[in-house]
């Protein structure tokens, strides 16, 4: 979410966040008085009423401020429930009851959204490890067959945590499974997905992503949106994929542009969010070399072999120094 003032207000009058949320609390109001029309409940002039009261906390400077304690509320709740006035530490026992089933919810939808953990499509196998940093992840991690029997691996991360960069990452999950069966070349599938994902979302969120195609020939187009870079294994060594452009979600009719690669039987791609390359110990990240030098290790070994090793020696590396960001890794092989 947007930055706020030195007193951890939202940004005022003619500021894009500012102007995003008002629309958002204006368009509620005007479907509730509708509403209220129609069935004349009490409900939803209660609702009414809220929503005027975020109006004036937005206008005055004070939306986003819990009233008790006078700090920021969390962004995510704010994303969550526009009408929050209360941050997580004052909600009342009824409040915290249903905020804690609520969360056991969520994990539990954006666990089955997750593909299968072994995963075998015309020569190529693929593993992955999934690590929320709290109960709901921002990292999105997606297979998909498509109409032709390509396999399309995808891994991003969305900017945030928590439970507002989990809905987004189920947005994404939501419009590529819809986009993948339309058998659009890479580059447009990735244009399309960037100018529905942009007009759903507030103008600070965007999410970087590594959109792969592979067939059974062994050919590989890839799209590098702007996010940490994939690892290229095979017989000649590592060899990193930097990014080719843009995150998506910055501007609707941004272009993508896709490399094209053949590969060879036992080569893998490794693909992994900033999460795992940026987790930091003692002042120093883990990095690009040491995930290179762990899947070096374990060169010959299947996908899940591959992400077993990578995830033990992140581990061993990290100790008992905190995770502060979700992390996922993915293995593309192909196997013939």
């Amino acid at each position: 979410m947007a930055a706020r003032d030195s007193l951890g207000r939202f940004p005022q009058i003619h500021d894009p966040l500012h102007l995003a949320l008002r629309h958002q609390l204006e368009h509620r109001r005007d479907v509730l008085a509708e509403a209220a029309a129609m069935a004349r409940g009490e409900q939803y002039l209660h609702l009414i009423h809220e929503v005027d009261a975020a109006l004036d906390r937005l206008e005055g400077g004070s939306y986003g401020i819990c009233e008790r304690c006078h700090e920021s509320v969390e962004a995510e709740q704010v994303l969550i429930n526009p009408l929050v006035r209360f941050c997580l530490d004052h909600l009342g026992p009824k409040e915290q009851e249903a905020l804690e089933r609520d969360l056991e919810l969520a994990a539990q939808i954006q666990t089955r959204l997750l593909p299968k953990a072994d995963f075998c499509c015309d020569g190529w196998q693929v593993a992955y490890h999934y690590k929320p940093y709290g109960v709901v992840s921002g990292d999105y991690c997606d297979l998909i067959i498509g109409q032709d029997k390509e396999l399309y691996f995808i891994v991003g991360d969305v900017t945030g945590k928590g439970v507002a960069a989990s809905m987004l990452m189920s947005n994404l999950n939501a419009i590529f499974r819809a986009l993948v069966p339309l058998g659009l070349p890479l580059a447009e599938l990735m244009g399309r997905a960037n100018r529905i994902f942009t007009e759903s979302t507030l103008p600070t969120q965007f999410a970087t992503m590594i959109c792969g195609r592979t067939n059974a020939e062994g050919a590989l187009e890839l799209c590098n949106a702007g996010h940490v870079p994939a690892l290229l294994v095979n017989q000649t060594g590592v060899h990193r994929v930097d990014s080719q452009g843009l995150p998506i979600g910055l501007f609707s009719e941004q272009k993508f542009t896709t490399s094209a690669y053949e590969i060879e039987a036992g080569s893998s791609l490794v693909l992994f969010s900033d999460g795992v390359s940026e987790a930091r110990k003692s002042d120093e990240d883990y990095g690009y070399e040491r995930i290179a030098e762990a899947v070096v290790k374990s060169a010959g070994g299947t996908p899940a072999e591959i992400v077993g090793n990578c995830v033990r020696d992140l581990e061993a590396y990290m100790g008992s120094a905190p995770v502060f960001d979700d992390q996922t890794i993915m293995v593309v092989q192909r196997s013939i």
